[in-house]
């Protein structure tokens, strides 16, 4: 199997399309109501939903990591293009040298973004 995409459905997609649009630059596709940005080998959509309406009442239910060797540069980049907030920077205990940073975006969908994690085939990290 082979992990392709996330979608994230809203009431208002038109506004997670422009929050994303400054994180990530111009999207890849556009099409029917959904648009999406091809990130590394995955797919980020946002399209309407006819069982979403309002705020995400658990953004930490679901979140899904974006990884980048500059964790602390890429954050500051959101940052300045306005992405929400909700943990800064930290270090992974049982990764030395690595870090996550966590946003949220205006349906309070939580994102990560991460440092790169090697798995050793059996589940675990390397």
């Amino acid at each position: 199997m082979n992990f392709n995409s996330i979608l994230i459905g809203s009431e208002d997609p038109g506004r997670l399309v422009d929050y994303y649009t400054k994180l990530f630059g111009a999207p890849t596709m556009s099409e029917g109501g959904y648009t999406g940005w091809m990130l590394g080998q995955g797919f980020v959509t946002v399209g309407p939903h006819s069982e979403v309406s309002g705020r995400n009442a658990a953004p930490g239910r679901l979140i899904w990591n974006i990884e980048t060797e500059d964790v602390k540069g890429t954050f500051e980049r959101f940052k300045a293009a306005g992405a929400l907030v909700v943990v800064e920077p930290y270090e992974i205990e049982e990764a030395p040298g690595s870090a996550i940073a966590t946003f949220a975006d205006p349906d309070d969908n939580y994102f990560q973004l991460m440092s790169p994690m090697e798995f050793d085939g059996t589940g675990g990290s390397a």
